[in-house]
């Protein structure tokens, strides 16, 4: 990470974050050093005074919007100066533009265009009377104009002289920095989403119904109401146009150019309607469109990231031997048997819904491979038959000791076909891969998900439509920040776990697991300086976030980076015993004076983390894994009864409700409005990806396959499915949903309270 260091950038920043302007320098150089957000995070708080993660993403962030803001400022300077454009007064403008927004602005004025009808018409020499009309201050406007009228310049008589003035004053207004700055603001704040449907596609289009006449304010639509308006635009099913009424916007411009009553004001306020119809409108649409777009994707990103985030972190079982099952009913289950460190010992199918005596058989060949490799739990895949199979594992009566647990496959697929799979296992087909897929995520989600893209894992919001580099970087920066605050065991995790540590990255990660499998186990992190290319910048990057538990220093297994072992052993010596006695005493630790060792690089912030991980060494920070059983007998659709009470896991979470697992292979939608009995502003106040819920069935739709679900205290029936998208096929989940928004009689109410009451008055007319 090289970023450019400006001190305007750093005063800007600053005071935009509300930080001391040393701290955002302070930043600025350890990422101009090749410091790593989780790095500079947990091991140089006293340098950047404890900054989270979330405060660093947004300096580096910002940092490189300002980089690029002038990048472009050079590359304009340069334009207007190999143009002989550039005088002192211009350059001092652009010098002086604080947002690629007025730089931009600045520049359209000088920008090389096409001929223009204002070009047309200062070829012909009207600018004077362009100017003239503009300063209103004419006595005999005709007799003014009449002065142009030229035949050899292609000025027939008056009225083509004013025309071309009005061309002129048009493209002027057009390029009125002030009067772009205003209409933006306009077009931002008064803005109306007006949506019709493409003539001819109202049948093709249908999943869009809900747009087909729809109208509502820009400023106040949501973000996954925006993407589907825009998707289904891009589909070429929706007309979508942004504006605010035409009336405002054209006073707006009035109030700014016309000075009074006269004929030359009038010859003005024409120019003005012109302009916003031919120019103004479609440039601010364009800029509006770009604007709630950018706004949507920030939404949907934020979304997105923050249900990985839950999804990574999920409790894990741990190291068990585990055999999983890919369920099937036609194909049979693929069935595979997993050590405790996730090898593949042995695969088979087996068909234990397909007929009495083939369920006998998948009942020998299970108990007994249960015996042989000492089973200690049973992942299954909660796709097609994953109910199904599921009933069939528990009436075996193995062990009560074996735990038997649903696995949310989503993306299993994905992994069985990638390169990544077929690295790890060259000589066996998708489905044995799918298979360790599922046992791997039950035994440890965050090291088995991250071989897989994170959009195709099922628990984002029109992923597909969103800005997609900074989608990546942003799940990148999930992924990075949970393998880091995790941990990582260096003598077992794979390539691709070990990719997202701190300073490593595909070829380093590559290197260690060469290095572990020509020369063994790592036995000590001062052993990590041995691995080709591996070099002091990346030792000390990664090295706090790798483990080594069977070490002979038991701080290698530990957060405490090796920069720090000898404050520890200064401790342990100073309180007359071994690093081992202070992490295990309590008594010992308690008795560690932190102020004696206070250096020019090491604070109390540091320290207090050393005393901390002292008392936990290594510990997981994920939550205890805990079986979780779906409820008996309701396994499809069809078993669904409106006011049933079942538990659910929650499998996504978006802007309009949650998505909840509850075992009958397609997912219900808990509405926000019905995810608790108060107003819920944001669904991520009340639940998390993987949460444990109980909801009430509310409706079912199985033409549709759409279940509405409640987590109210006394659930009815009050949402129609209209209201929000449909949840997709599971094994699809990464597939892009189709929109169903709320649907006002008329214009949505102006607050969300009172579009709850009148959705609600609406229903119960209904019911």
């Amino acid at each position: 990470m090289r970023l450019q260091m400006n001190s305007g950038h750093i005063a800007k920043i600053a005071q935009e974050m509300k930080l001391a302007a040393g701290q955002v320098q302070a930043v600025a150089v350890l990422f101009a050093e090749g410091g790593t957000i989780p790095f500079v995070a947990r091991y140089r708080k006293e340098v950047t005074g404890s900054l989270d993660e979330v405060e660093l993403t947004g300096i580096r962030d910002r940092l490189d919007q300002l980089a690029e803001l002038d990048k472009r400022r050079e590359a304009i300077l340069k334009s207007l100066e190999e143009r002989n454009l550039l005088s002192d007064e211009l350059k001092a403008k652009v010098l002086a533009a604080e947002t690629l927004t007025a730089l931009e602005d600045i520049y359209l004025p000088y920008r090389p265009k096409r001929r223009t009808r204002a070009t047309i018409a200062r070829e012909k020499g009207l600018e004077p009377l362009a100017l003239a009309l503009l300063a209103q201050g004419l006595a005999d406007m005709m007799a003014a104009a009449q002065q142009y009228v030229d035949a050899e310049k292609g000025v027939a008589d008056v009225d083509e002289a004013l025309q071309g003035a009005r061309d002129i004053i048009a493209e002027m207004v057009s390029e009125d920095p002030q009067a772009r700055a205003r209409m933006r603001e306009l077009f931002l704040g008064a803005g109306v989403c007006e949506l019709k449907v493409v003539k001819g596609k109202d049948v093709d289009g249908a999943k869009y119904k809900d747009y087909f006449d729809w109208s509502e304010p820009a400023a106040k639509a949501p973000s996954h109401r925006l993407l589907a308006m825009f998707r289904g635009e891009n589909e070429g099913f929706l007309s979508l146009n942004i504006a605010p009424p035409e009336d405002d916007a054209v006073a707006l411009l009035d109030g700014q150019f016309v000075k009074g009553g006269g004929a030359a004001s009038g010859q003005v306020g024409e120019a003005i309607r012109d302009s916003y119809k031919r120019l103004l409108r479609p440039s601010m649409e364009t800029e509006a469109r770009a604007e709630l777009k950018r706004r949507a994707d920030v939404e949907a990103i934020r979304v997105f990231a923050d249900n990985l985030r839950q999804l990574l972190l999920a409790p894990p079982l741990g190291h068990k031997n585990v055999l999983a099952l890919d369920p099937g009913f036609r194909t049979g289950c693929k069935l595979v048997c997993l050590d405790r460190q996730g090898k593949l010992l042995h695969d088979d199918v087996v068909y234990p819904t397909a007929g009495e005596g083939s369920a006998r058989a998948a009942a020998v060949n299970v108990k007994a491979l249960v015996a042989k490799f000492e089973i200690e739990a049973i992942a299954i895949g909660n796709g097609t038959a994953g109910r199904e199979t599921e009933a069939f594992v528990r009436s075996l009566e193995l062990p009560a000791s074996i735990s038997v647990v649903m696995v949310n496959e989503s993306g299993a697929s994905i992994y069985s076909a990638s390169e990544i799979a077929r690295e790890e296992f060259p000589k066996h087909d998708v489905t044995v891969r799918g298979s360790v897929s599922i046992g791997r995520r039950l035994m440890d989600p965050l090291a088995e998900l991250v071989k897989i893209d994170p959009k195709s894992i099922g628990v984002g919001q029109y992923q597909h439509d969103v800005d997609q580099p900074a989608l990546k970087r942003s799940l990148d920066d999930v992924v990075m920040s949970c393998v880091n605050g995790v941990g990582v065991n260096v003598n077992t995790a794979s390539k691709p776990l070990l990719v997202y540590v701190s300073g490593l990255g595909p070829q380093l990660a590559g290197n260690i697991v060469a290095f572990r499998n020509e020369n063994g186990a790592f036995t000590s992190r001062a052993q990590l300086k041995q691995v080709p290319r591996l070099g002091p910048k990346a030792f000390e990057q990664a090295a706090g976030f790798l483990r080594i538990p069977a070490a002979k220093n038991p701080l290698d297994a530990s957060a405490v980076h090796p920069e720090r072992y000898g404050t520890v052993d200064a401790m342990a010596k100073d309180l007359g015993c071994s690093v081992t006695d202070l992490m295990r005493d309590e008594t010992l630790r308690a008795k560690i004076q932190l102020d004696r060792y206070v250096t020019d690089t090491v604070g109390l912030p540091t320290l207090r983390d050393i005393v901390a991980e002292l008392a936990k060494p290594g510990r997981d920070p994920r939550e205890q894994f805990e079986a979780f059983s779906f409820a008996d007998g309701v396994n499809k659709m069809d078993d669904l009864v409106p006011g049933m009470k079942l538990p659910g896991i929650v499998t996504n979470v978006t802007a309009f409700g949650a998505f909840v697992d509850i075992g009958v292979h397609q997912d219900g939608l808990v509405h926000i409005s019905q995810l608790a009995d108060r107003f819920i502003k944001d669904p991520n106040e009340v639940v998390k990806v993987q949460q444990r819920v109980s909801v009430t069935v509310v409706e079912v739709d199985l033409p549709r396959k759409r279940i509405a679900l409640s987590m109210k205290a006394n659930a009815r029936q009050q949402v129609p499915f209209e209201q929000a998208p449909a949840a997709g096929p599971r094994r699809q989940a990464h597939a892009k949903p189709a929109p169903k928004p709320a649907r006002p009689e008329s214009k949505p109410p102006a607050k969300a309270e009172d579009l709850l009451k009148a959705l609600q008055a609406k229903f119960n007319r209904n019911r």
